[in-house]
């Protein structure tokens, strides 16, 4: 990896499963080429995590499983590690840029103490409308993007019962929360989060695409799965969705897209002010 580039690091959170998330990331990140360069750390199956000083923005995944039981290990250290990166950007001019996603968001919002965790009555899963709010209207990471628009959910737990206190005492805002359910009466989950200025996180994946996702639906166990659970007019109603340029096609395009021109933007800026 060239000195010269700026350095992304990839936190794996799947736990060794397969899963077409990193495909999609890296993909994303390829568009930045040769401006940046990555690598990948293996937190939740090795332990791994970089070290602060040699990278400059940092992506953390989505995984599988409970985002409140850990092993006592990768998580204690994870956690740390988050507050290093805050210690960081509150002591030096050159700060680090951080996405959280779906089980690293759940994970932030618990550490941070802004909101509840808890399991859903059923699982959430498949292209969803994320709404946003009057901050998030305003919030480069959804710049380009239409209130609602249209992202993949795919989650067994959710973020709800925000601390308000919390969160004002933090400087943190709600930027986006998911779809009204007129016919419920369960609240609804914050789907996205400004944690600050540098920190952000989505309980949506949005480094999904159509063919990744299309692809996992080729797995007939999978597919029955998910007709069994949405229904047969519900599951075809999602294919459509998947084909339609301005849902997951422009989520993929353009959030994680937002997310790493505004670090790389505020990176050169910064170094630029600081060589002077």
């Amino acid at each position: 990896m060239s000195t010269k580039k700026i350095t992304i690091a990839l936190l794996d959170m799947y736990d060794g499963v397969p899963n077409q998330g990193m495909r999609c990331i890296i993909d994303i990140i390829s568009r930045f080429e040769p401006i940046v360069g990555f690598k990948i750390f293996d937190v939740r199956g090795k332990g791994e995590l970089p070290e602060i000083s040699k990278y400059d923005i940092y992506i953390s995944t989505g995984g599988p499983g409970n985002p409140l039981v850990g092993d006592g290990n990768w998580d204690v250290k994870y956690y740390s590690f988050i507050d290093e990166l805050n210690t960081w950007n509150a002591e030096n001019n050159i700060k680090k840029h951080v996405l959280f996603i779906c089980h690293s968001f759940q994970m932030a919002c618990k550490h941070f103490g802004l909101a509840e965790i808890t399991k859903r009555n059923d699982t959430s899963f498949g292209v969803m409308t994320m709404h946003k709010t009057k901050e998030g209207l305003h919030d480069s990471l959804f710049e380009g993007l239409a209130d609602p628009f249209y992202a993949i959910d795919s989650r067994d737990y959710q973020v709800v019962q925000p601390n308000l206190n919390v969160f004002k005492k933090k400087g943190a805002t709600i930027i986006s929360l998911e779809k009204i359910r007129d016919h419920v009466q369960y609240e609804r989950a914050i789907m996205a989060v400004r944690f600050t200025p540098y920190f952000v996180g989505t309980q949506f994946h949005p480094e999904a695409d159509p063919i990744s996702f299309i692809s996992h639906l080729r797995n007939k166990e999978a597919k029955d799965r998910i007709r069994e659970m949405k229904g047969k007019r519900k599951f075809r109603n999602m294919l459509e969705d998947l084909l339609d340029d301005d849902k997951i096609y422009r989520t993929n395009e353009t959030l994680i897209p937002n997310f790493l021109r505004t670090a790389i933007n505020d990176l050169i800026r910064t170094k630029k002010i600081m060589s002077n």
